[in-house]
């Protein structure tokens, strides 16, 4: 899972990336500090994965991972080459989703680069930028289009379609709200990666006392999550100076701390059950000897395709798949005594992969 981190600068967003990744981007109290996009690659915590680790006396323990591009800071017109202009567009345009980091705390210490703390206007601000760099793409598709639509149906049934996107757009009006009249304007829609249609998820950036009651008496912070809520968009509420404590601390005294401040969970982990929920995803496990992994999967997935994700040539050569769920094989202490109480499903081509499957293949490669 890819994420790109958003949002104007001396919100927050270059000190969450490095407390989230501790990739040490340069983070400083002026806008455009960090020019390059920075990319760390962090790994999902799964307690999961440890404890049949243990049991298997796995010689490795290979948890999932979550890839995080972090943007040099946009500013108001941008697109039209303000600030560093929307050079950082390209860079998140592979991304799975995007996290937009909003500033959601008043201090009168860190400058704001619009002289006001005032969320909606910032939200707005870079969905602005995003939609002028989609209408860039459709533009330029629509005059390479055009050349051939005279002639071939195809192209001229794209070319409607880019047209009531752009139509959609010039409304200021994101892509993801677009709808599509059947399969074939889907697949087409898919292909131009368009940044308005990707999912969001809205980093609320509080103090440290807003954390306590996750921004519920924070005014900013509501209106974030009354803002997100029309567009099915995700909100997490966070303070990146906290983050960047915890990101020093063992996991003990990171527990220790989480607990003082009366917060469930750290940032990170909120950021990434965020991320699942919103994309729809979820993990199986394998695990023997050699190594305990966590694979990364949709939910809804079946069994070959979820071999697939471990190996193309497993998708084709899936026989059956050995299925027990983690906790029933960690209180059994072996696959053996699992199957001895019928607890192991061995199951076909239509079985729908769960949360905490461990699964062991059987495959004709």
């Amino acid at each position: 899972m890819k994420l790109g981190i958003v949002g104007l600068p001396n919100v927050g967003k270059s000190t969450l990336f490095n407390s989230l990744t501790k990739a040490g981007a340069e983070s400083a109290n002026y806008p455009f500090c960090t020019i390059d996009p920075n990319v760390g690659i962090v790994p999902v915590p799964d307690e999961r994965l440890q404890l049949l680790g243990d049991m298997y006396h796995s010689k490795k323990v290979t948890p999932a991972t979550i890839e995080f591009v972090d943007i040099a800071g946009l500013v108001k017109g941008a697109s039209k080459g303000e600030g560093l202009g929307n050079q950082f567009l390209s860079n998140i345009r592979e991304v799975d989703a995007i996290v937009h980091v909003v500033r959601c705390f008043e201090d009168d210490n860190v400058v704001h680069v619009d002289g006001s703390v005032d969320p909606i206007r910032d939200i707005e601000t870079i969905d602005l930028e995003l939609i002028f760099s989609d209408l860039e793409i459709l533009e330029r598709r629509i005059s390479k289009v055009a050349r051939g639509a005279r002639n071939d149906k195809k192209l001229a049934k794209e070319e409607d379609l880019l047209k009531r996107i752009k139509a959609h757009l010039e409304d200021g009006k994101a892509a993801k709200g677009f709808e599509l009249a059947d399969e074939e304007e889907e697949e087409l829609f898919a292909t131009y990666n368009l940044l308005t249609a990707k999912p969001t998820i809205f980093a609320a950036n509080v103090t440290e006392d807003d954390l306590a009651d996750d921004g519920a008496s924070n005014a900013h912070v509501a209106a974030v999550r009354k803002f997100a809520a029309e567009d099915g968009d995700g909100v997490f509420v966070i303070c990146a100076q906290i983050e960047q404590e915890l990101a020093e601390l063992s996991e003990e005294e990171k527990a220790e701390f989480l607990s003082d401040l009366g917060a469930e969970s750290s940032g990170l982990d909120k950021l990434i059950k965020a991320s699942y929920d919103l994309l729809g995803l979820m993990s199986f496990l394998t695990s023997g000897e050699d190594e305990t992994r966590a694979w990364t999967i949709k939910k809804g997935t079946k069994a070959p395709q979820a071999a697939g994700k471990i190996h193309t040539d497993f998708e084709r050569g899936f026989i059956k798949a050995e299925v027990v769920n983690y906790k029933d094989l960690l209180e059994q202490g072996s696959l053996a005594a699992a199957r001895e109480k019928g607890l192991v499903g061995m199951e076909g081509k239509d079985y729908v992969v769960q949360d905490g499957d461990v699964i062991l293949f059987r495959l004709n490669v």
